[in-house]
């Protein structure tokens, strides 16, 4: 068990900004679960760019895989070039998505429990 002036000593060593690039990739796999879920679920894609790229695909989990792929090298770009700001107001923003889409899943649920 590492004492805590080692744990501090272990965190302080990471470089600037790994913690924020780390939710990122957390919330990325999150709003992939959770759109996938609410599309299982019956509700449609918002996102233009997305639902044109599942089309293309013919498939949601390869079309997300694309738009995750360019979102997660964006996201380890800012990490790169120290834009730690940038990678926060994005994780603020994904976090709130995250929540819209567990709250679509929740009324296509609803609708399809009514009916």
């Amino acid at each position: 068990m590492a004492s805590a002036a080692q744990q501090i000593s272990m965190t302080q060593a990471l470089p600037r900004g790994t913690d924020q690039l780390v939710q990122f990739v957390y919330l990325q796999g999150l709003d992939t679960l959770t759109t996938l879920a609410f599309l299982l679920a019956g509700a449609q894609e918002a996102n233009p760019l997305v639902r044109t790229l599942i089309g293309w695909f013919g498939n949601p989990l390869m079309g997300l895989a694309a738009v995750k792929i360019a979102a997660l090298m964006l996201g380890y770009y800012c990490w790169n070039k120290g834009k730690v700001a940038m990678l926060r107001r994005a994780n603020m923003f994904f976090a709130l998505l995250v929540a819209w889409n567990l709250f679509c899943l929740l009324l296509a649920l609803g609708v399809r429990w009514k009916a």
